[in-house]
């Protein structure tokens, strides 16, 4: 009996990790004008030190120089705590460069702010009150210039707000002042419906973003690679024909939001 139950753990466990590995191999469904007309780039993290950012580095692209700032979390409740809320602020700074006598600059902020409603326990198992999220509001910008043309500056911003007391919000984008270029939401499957919350969990798609100015995808990143241990599997698609400027200006943003994905 013993042995059986042992062989069934086994035979569990197998299929589990065949499940779990299957998860971590996902590809992120890109424009097909962009899959056959860019490079894959696997992106390395090097190493975090304190009061830095991760060392990306993607094909002719590094982060040579950085700083990260302190983050600063401030949060307030009323007495009985059926009443918070918290504001946080992250800053950050890079250097990137592409092996030429160009590089990009980038000072990127991240601030959260979230506001609830908690129900309160009066006896055990009785509660009074309700829970409820009054406001959830998320916002990321950078901005990024370039020693070739420290005039010009690009600015990316990616926020969301939901929650009953504010309007849902979610956009995101790169521009300067001229050019607006839409940042969105990819994975590697687009059907997600009529599965097990274990499976959701062992199964998480790959998420990423694509770069879109009038109908066409000018570039594209990975920043998890699907399952359970996808954090480290970031992947970057520049498309070929785009000026070596340019290329660095998305790479810059990229790497941003890489980088916020890992805090």
């Amino acid at each position: 009996m013993a042995r059986f139950q042992l062989k069934v753990c086994v035979f569990g466990f197998l299929l589990l990790f065949s499940t779990f590995a299957k998860a971590q191999g996902k590809e992120l469904i890109i424009s097909k004008e962009l899959a056959e007309n860019s490079e894959m780039l696997k992106v390395k993290m090097g190493a975090q030190w304190m009061g830095k950012i991760w060392k990306f580095k993607f094909g002719d692209y590094a982060v040579v120089d950085s700083k990260m700032g302190w983050g600063k979390v401030k949060s307030k409740s009323n007495l009985l705590n059926t009443k918070s809320e918290v504001n946080s602020n992250q800053k950050f700074s890079f250097v990137l460069t592409n092996k030429t006598n160009d590089s990009a600059i980038v000072n990127a902020e991240k601030n959260i702010s979230i506001k609830e409603i908690q129900s309160f326990e009066l006896f055990p198992n009785f509660y009074w009150g309700s829970d409820e999220l009054l406001k959830d509001s998320r916002k990321f910008s950078a901005f990024i210039s370039t020693t070739s043309n420290p005039e010009e500056t690009w600015v990316l911003v990616m926020k969301t707000t939901q929650g009953s007391e504010v309007d849902y919000e979610n956009e995101a984008f790169l521009t300067n002042g001229e050019r607006l270029i839409a940042i969105v939401p990819v994975n590697s499957e687009k059907d997600t419906k009529n599965r097990s919350e274990l499976g959701m969990i062992l199964n998480l798609p790959a998420m990423g973003y694509e770069f879109i100015e009038n109908d066409q995808s000018l570039c594209a990143m990975q920043y998890y690679g699907g399952g359970v241990l996808g954090r480290n599997k970031n992947i970057i698609w520049l498309k070929s024909d785009l000026d070596a400027r340019m290329k660095l200006i998305y790479a810059a943003a990229m790497t941003a939001i890489m980088q916020i994905s890992q805090i």
